[in-house]
């Protein structure tokens, strides 16, 4: 039987599988749902030794997968180009001329009209002759990140961090204007896109993340991971990643003393890939930093309480849908919070001060009901609001269609405004 779907070429900054970080999630999430319409020619980047061995597994979405090499400590060496030529140190980060030769004769030779480049920088390998649909998938506004980063640093990174902010700004703008949509987590990464880059803001919209909630299900048995002893605060994530360093380093420095004053034998328990030097140094009685698990589930299941304390973050956390999918009651910061379809006091807790995310974390830990009823009402959250299915929906809808869906978009908000 002939395959009737359609070709189409879908770039990733790193390679979308194990699906076992935040990007990687949303990543694989797209693959899966792009392969039951589409032949996927997969073209990605492969920034860890352990990945390069799932390489072959993509070809169970993807009819061709070209993986590049990328060592980090290389790569940031290229990145100094961005200096001398002006642009965006990002851009060289993530450029190949092999990747760059492959987009173009896969595209030629399977006649490609369709790509999806998922964040900015791979929007380079967009300029392609035959596409008649560019989408990217900016997922967070990475200039703004960039600008944000630079207010804690000194000089001279907060220089560098600063012009990597302007130029990358730049460049999100350019890459924009020649596609045919521009995908965004939340609603807020959206509308400062819209503010930053007005020329472009009819052909900007929201694709939420989802989470699957068959696999992250309290109704499955796990072992607990953990000691016999007193309650247990999760924190889970790549602790490679600034903000999560950033995340857990605060809160023992500013929270975790606090709640140990009412409750002395509380833990925290640190659980996630690659811990950098400052997570390792925060490993002490009472504060466990595990490394790379094989499977999150387990910690989430047997956790008293789940926190996200970051304070640098953009976009919707898959560590807080995963955590709230697994029943979890979850504390959680203001900035990631922002965007995040839930009721504080409800489905979750929501703070904005280190004292008042103390405060939260003893009214749980203090009322096993209160804790028992918050998971249940998060996990319905969930299966309410944040269905992948759902969200990529939009993505199928775009590429079946983009003009036609700006143009929906365009009529929708002009009927708003007239009935204001």
């Amino acid at each position: 039987m002939a395959d009737l779907r359609t070709p189409l070429l879908y770039l990733v900054h790193r390679i979308p599988y194990p699906p076992n970080k935040g990007d990687k999630v949303r990543s694989f999430n797209i693959l899966r749902q792009l392969a039951t319409r589409h032949r996927v020619f997969l073209g990605t980047f492969v920034d860890h030794p352990d990945d390069y061995q799932h390489v072959e597994k993509l070809s169970e979405w993807c009819e061709e997968v070209h993986a590049v090499r990328l060592d980090p400590r290389l790569a940031r060496l290229a990145s100094l180009r961005g200096l001398l030529n002006g642009e965006a140190l990002s851009l060289p980060y993530y450029r190949n001329a092999g990747l760059s030769a492959w987009v173009w004769r896969v595209a030629t030779r399977e006649h490609i009209q369709q790509a999806v480049a998922f964040s900015g920088p791979m929007a380079q390998y967009l300029d392609v002759p035959g596409l008649n649909c560019r989408i990217v998938d900016f997922c967070d506004l990475d200039s703004a990140k960039w600008t944000q980063y630079a207010a804690d640093r000194r000089w001279p990174m907060s220089w560098l961090y600063r012009r990597e902010g302007r130029q990358l700004l730049a460049f999100e703008r350019a890459a924009a204007s020649k596609s045919d949509a521009s995908l965004f987590v939340t609603e807020a990464e959206a509308q400062l896109f819209r503010h930053a880059a007005p020329e472009v803001a009819s052909s900007v919209r929201v694709m939420q993340n989802g989470v699957d909630a068959e696999y992250f299900s309290p109704d499955q048995a796990f072992g607990s991971p953990y000691p016999a002893g007193g309650p247990v605060l999760l924190f889970t994530g790549a602790m490679d990643y600034w903000p999560n360093i950033d995340a857990v380093c605060w809160f023992a420095a500013d929270m975790l003393p606090k709640v140990r004053e009412q409750i002395p034998d509380v833990r925290f328990w640190i659980v996630g890939m690659n811990p950098a030097p400052a997570v390792l140094a925060l490993a002490s009685q009472g504060v466990v930093v595990t490394g790379t698990v094989p499977d999150v589930r387990p910690y989430l299941a047997h956790a008293d309480v789940v926190v996200a304390p970051l304070r640098i973050a953009r976009g919707i956390q898959n560590k807080v849908l995963e955590a709230m999918a697994m029943a979890c009651p979850v504390v959680v910061a203001a900035a990631p919070a922002t965007g995040l379809d839930a009721q504080s006091g409800h489905d979750c807790e929501i703070a904005h001060s280190p004292d008042e995310f103390v405060s939260r974390i003893f009214g749980l830990l203090n009322d096993i009901s209160l804790r028992c009823g918050m998971g249940q009402a998060a996990r319905q959250c969930v299966l309410a609001r944040y269905s992948w299915a759902a969200h990529l929906a939009k993505l199928e809808s775009l590429l079946a269609d983009p003009v036609v869906a700006t143009h929906k978009v365009e009529e929708s908000m002009i009927e708003r405004k007239t009935a204001l």
